[in-house]
C-alpha cells in the first residue's frame, strides 16, 4: 500500500457556541491541513498519486474557507466549526474529487503546532 500525503492551510476566524470559555469568543488560527491518500498499485509512470493533483483538489476545497469567519459558511453556519467539524467536512470535499484507485485515508487538522485532530473513516 503507498500513502501520499499533502500539506496546504488556510487562514481564518471562528468561535465555538456552547464552549463556556475563551474559545467562545472570535478568535483566529492558521489552520494546518495535511492530507492522505493510499493506493495500492502505481500507474504506467511509476506514481500511485500525482501530488501535483491532490494539491490542486485540496487547493480548491480549503479556497472556501480561506480568510473569512467559518461560523458564517456553510457547514459551519449550523454546526460548530471544531478542528473535528472541519477535518470531516474537508474529507467530505475531497472524497468526491478522487479517482476510484485512490482511497482518502485520513485528513489531519492543525491549530497550532500543539494542537490537531485526525479523522480518518475507519
Amino acid at each position: 500500500m503507498y500513502r501520499i500525503s499533502v500539506e496546504d492551510h488556510f487562514d481564518a476566524a471562528h468561535y465555538l457556541r456552547d464552549y463556556g470559555g475563551r474559545c467562545e469568543n472570535l478568535h483566529g488560527h492558521r489552520f494546518k491541513v495535511v492530507v492522505t491518500v493510499e493506493a495500492k498499485n502505481l500507474n504506467s509512470i511509476g506514481l500511485a498519486y500525482d501530488f501535483t493533483e491532490l494539491k490542486k483538489h485540496l487547493k480548491e476545497v480549503l479556497s472556501q474557507f480561506d480568510h473569512v469567519c467559518l461560523n458564517e459558511v456553510e457547514p459551519f453556519d449550523r454546526i460548530n466549526p471544531s478542528s473535528e467539524n472541519i477535518a470531516i467536512t474537508i474529507f467530505d470535499g475531497l472524497k468526491a474529487c478522487l479517482p476510484g484507485q485512490v482511497k482518502l485515508a485520513s485528513v489531519e487538522v492543525w491549530e497550532s503546532p500543539q494542537s490537531w485532530v485526525v479523522y480518518s473513516p475507519e
